[in-house]
């Protein structure tokens, strides 16, 4: 099942992608929750019934004609990975991690499939990340390997879009990882049945039609399963929480020199049925001030 989120006629809701098509919950099951973590707490019934509920009449509305928003709005937590390809460990020369790198994105930079990103006012050093990201639909602690399949809602597509310098600058990585728009997530939420094995993935990240990464997903060094584990080991997850698994080979700052992105360029991440996401980088509005 594909799960989105999407605005049409000035509502925000949920609905199951079909073709090219969308069959809005809301008025084919309007008693299911709005929001798709909602829709994700309420459990197995709720999934039964928005399955039943694709075969309602006049409930589909064509793709073209909504927009579609990040799967999960805002993410009690985003997680993401660092050096977890093992493509990427032998391009940037350094020593394959023994541990997990986990650090946080805030969940403000989260934004739409086909959004535009902002070239920030405060920096030029624009880069891109295709990712493959899962979302948490079970609250959950200490998850062994053999049951983390029980407790991951879905996968999409991550772009962990990063400025460089900001986030090389000090030792944490929040501030060059989390500017608004820095989130792109999406297209939707294809539920685990659907996807086949998460960790044979094909992934490709375009650049102004030029391929710049393609990797697979096999080539995790601490796959789904193994970061859901550590993680637990640590702290509670909860239903939609996000987690980015980290980047393969061929980000811009790796080149030489580093090919940062320009306004005007489009990013386009793809991955295998999971679909792709397609963001144009725009310079910051001024209207981003706000106080």
């Amino acid at each position: 099942m594909k799960l989105a989120t999407f605005t049409q006629a000035g509502s925000t809701r949920i609905g199951v992608v079909r073709g090219e098509e969308i069959i809005d919950l809301s008025a084919a099951a309007p008693e299911l929750p709005r929001d798709l973590i909602g829709f994700l707490s309420a459990g197995p019934r709720a999934r039964q019934r928005a399955g039943e509920a694709t075969s309602a009449s006049g409930a589909s509305i064509p793709l073209v004609d909504v927009k579609l928003e990040s799967p999960i709005l805002r993410p009690p937590k985003f997680l993401a990975v660092d050096l977890n390809y093992a493509d990427y460990v032998a391009e940037s020369g350094m020593e394959k991690p023994k541990f997990p790198t986990v650090f946080n994105k805030q969940s403000t930079c989260v934004t739409g499939p086909y959004d535009a990103v902002h070239l920030p006012r405060v920096s030029s050093a624009l880069d891109y990340e295709g990712e493959l990201a899962f979302v948490i639909g079970k609250r959950c602690r200490h998850v062994p390997r053999a049951r983390v399949h029980e407790v991951i809602a879905g996968f999409c597509v991550h772009n962990d879009v990063s400025v460089r310098d900001w986030q090389l600058r000090v030792p944490t990585w929040t501030m060059g990882k989390s500017f608004d728009t820095h989130g792109p997530l999406g297209p939707w939420l294809t539920t685990s049945d659907e996807v086949g094995d998460p960790h044979a993935l094909s992934i490709r990240t375009l650049v102004n039609d030029e391929a710049r990464q393609s990797s697979n997903t096999k080539e995790l060094i601490f796959d789904c399963y193994a970061l859901v584990e550590h993680i637990t080991s640590a702290f509670t997850l909860e239903v939609g929480d996000v987690i980015a698994t980290g980047t393969p080979s061929g980000v811009g700052v790796s080149m030489k020199p580093p090919r940062w992105l320009v306004a005007g360029d489009v990013v386009r991440i793809e991955i295998e049925n999971l679909g792709f996401l397609q963001n144009e980088i725009v310079p910051e509005p001024e209207e981003t001030a706000r106080f």
